[in-house]
C-alpha cells in the first residue's frame, strides 16, 4: 500500500485548519540572493514563481490594511551565523552585502515590519508574533523560500504560536521541485493548510468586506 494512502488511514490531514479573525501575513527571505540570478543562490524558477505571485497577494493585502512581516537573512560576520553548511550563505550573506537586500518588488518601506532573522524561522529571535499580537492576528499565510527550508521553519514556528496557518503552493518555491512537493505534503499533513494565491486572495476579500461591513 502507498505510503500516503497509511497517512490518510491514519487520520493525517483529515481536520483542516481552516481561517480565523484577522490574517497576518509572512513574507521569508525574497532578498535579491534568491531573486536575482546574478548570485549563488538566486533565480530559481520556482521561487521566482513565487516571488511574482506573492507581489499580487501583497497589493491587495496592502490595499485591504493586512498586516505583513518582511524578513531577510543576514549576518555581521561568520562568527555570528549559526553552522551553515552552504558555503553561498557564508561567504554572501553578510550585512553589507547586497544580496542581502530585500527585493523590492515585495518590501515596502513604509507598510512593512522588517525584521532580519538569524536562522530558519522568521518568528526565532524575533518580534514578529509581538507584533502580530498586537495586531490581533490569528491566522498567518507564509510566503517566501526556500519552502524545504525557513518556509518549513516559519510554518511549524505558526502552528507552534497556536496560529492557524496556510502555505499558498503558489506563493513559496525552492530550488528544486521534488523538495518543495515533499514538504509541503507533510506539512499539510500535520500542521497547515496549503491552498493557492487564488484562496488566499478570496480569504482576504471576504474578510475586509465583513471587516467594513460591506
Amino acid at each position: 500500500m502507498p505510503a500516503q494512502d497509511d497517512y490518510k488511514q491514519r487520520s493525517y490531514g483529515e481536520i483542516p485548519v481552516g481561517t480565523g479573525f484577522k490574517p497576518g501575513i509572512v513574507v521569508v527571505d525574497f532578498q535579491k540572493g534568491f531573486t536575482e540570478a546574478q548570485y549563488p543562490l538566486g533565480g530559481a524558477p520556482l521561487v521566482m514563481r513565487a516571488l511574482e505571485n506573492t507581489e499580487k497577494l501583497l497589493k491587495v493585502a496592502r490595499d485591504f490594511d493586512v498586516p505583513i512581516a518582511n524578513c531577510n537573512t543576514a549576518y555581521m560576520n561568520e562568527r555570528e551565523m549559526p553552522y551553515w553548511k552552504i558555503t553561498a550563505v557564508r561567504e554572501t550573506f553578510r550585512r553589507d552585502h547586497p544580496s542581502v537586500e530585500l527585493d523590492p518588488r515585495i518590501y515596502d518601506p513604509d507598510y512593512d515590519l522588517l525584521v532580519c532573522k538569524k536562522g530558519p524561522s522568521i518568528f526565532f529571535g524575533t518580534d514578529v508574533s509581538d507584533f502580530f499580537a498586537k495586531e490581533r492576528v490569528d491566522t498567518v499565510i507564509v510566503t517566501g523560500c526556500n519552502t524545504s527550508g525557513c518556509i518549513r521553519a516559519s510554518s511549524i514556528d505558526a502552528f507552534s504560536h497556536r496560529y492557524r496557518t496556510l502555505v499558498p503552493e503558489d506563493c513559496v518555491g525552492d530550488i528544486e521541485e521534488q523538495p518543495h512537493r515533499d514538504n509541503l505534503r507533510d506539512l499539510g499533513r500535520r500542521y497547515v493548510d496549503v491552498v493557492d494565491l487564488q484562496y488566499v486572495l478570496d480569504y482576504l476579500e471576504d474578510w475586509h468586506k465583513t471587516r467594513s461591513g460591506a
